[in-house]
């Protein structure tokens, strides 16, 4: 098995593979907030229903092929009990979810009504909050698939790892543009804006990072933590993202958006996998 830990991955020619997976999601959250200097006016309607869509399109295609899948691949010898980790795993993911939903103070675009725990935080920083809980779990996800490729315990593939980077990346861009692009209509600069949206997704390779640095203690309950990052990811998709793009008109655009961003993730893991 594998020796983790950061002095370790420093020492591999893994190292540029590792560093380019951890910051290709933050750099598509920061493409997406530099809509702000690209459009001069509010996002259309459409158009955010449409990124919607396809954001959740592509959390439920990464959490099934590239979580779930290669957790009960991992369990394969111990036959119907195979699906167990991965059941215990996915339930764990969506309960600390709504956990920190519960607890942290955050504002979701288009509503007025903060949730959480009451504060005195800023409307802009309940808005960046909300985004950091959406970005918390694609992090960890991150961070489980390059560790899960390295141990070569699992049949995660270096290539499927940065698959599941880019398909992150690739949905971070709406969201990186549905955060920034409401808060220059409401008075923001658009640096501020753009910072503001790009910090948002800072976590993500925190997160990752997290998890690597912890590998050595987490290569045990493997199967666990990859279902645990799926459930989380399905959570932001089932709780916000879904509710949000099926509400009031155009919804049809973000079923479409939805299939889009499947179907993409889906030949993305499949091909580099």
């Amino acid at each position: 098995m594998a020796k983790f830990g950061i002095s370790w991955y420093l020492c591999t020619p893994m190292t540029t593979t590792l560093i380019i997976g951890l910051l290709i999601p933050l750099l598509g959250t920061m493409l997406g907030s530099a809509f702000v200097f690209m459009m001069r006016d509010e996002m259309s309607v459409r158009l955010q229903k449409s990124l919607l869509g396809f954001a959740s399109g592509v959390m439920v295609a990464a959490s099934v092929w590239s979580l779930l899948i290669p957790a009960m691949e991992m369990e394969a010898g111990s036959g119907a009990w195979s699906v167990v980790p991965a059941a215990i795993g996915f339930l764990l993911g969506m309960g600390f979810l709504l956990l920190i939903d519960e607890l942290t103070p955050h504002l979701h675009i288009g509503t007025d009504k903060p949730e959480g725990m009451r504060s005195h935080l800023s409307r802009t920083a309940m808005l960046a909050l909300a985004v950091t809980i959406h970005n918390l779990p694609e992090g960890m996800a991150v961070g489980v698939v390059f560790a899960g490729a390295d141990s070569g315990a699992t049949n995660i593939s270096l290539a499927s790892a940065v698959a599941v980077s880019l398909g992150i990346a690739i949905q971070n861009v709406p969201e990186g543009a549905i955060i920034s692009m409401p808060m220059r209509a409401a008075g923001n600069s658009r640096w501020r804006s753009f910072l503001i949206g790009s910090l948002s997704g800072a976590v993500e390779p925190v997160g990752a990072l997290a998890v690597l640095l912890l590998a050595s203690l987490l290569m045990p309950v493997l199967p666990y933590m990859l279902a645990f990052a799926a459930g989380a990811m399905f959570y932001v998709v089932v709780e916000e993202l879904i509710p949000e793009a099926s509400s009031g008109q155009h919804s049809n655009l973000s079923t479409i958006g939805f299939a889009i961003g499947f179907v993409l993730m889906m030949v993305l893991d499949v091909v580099m996998g």
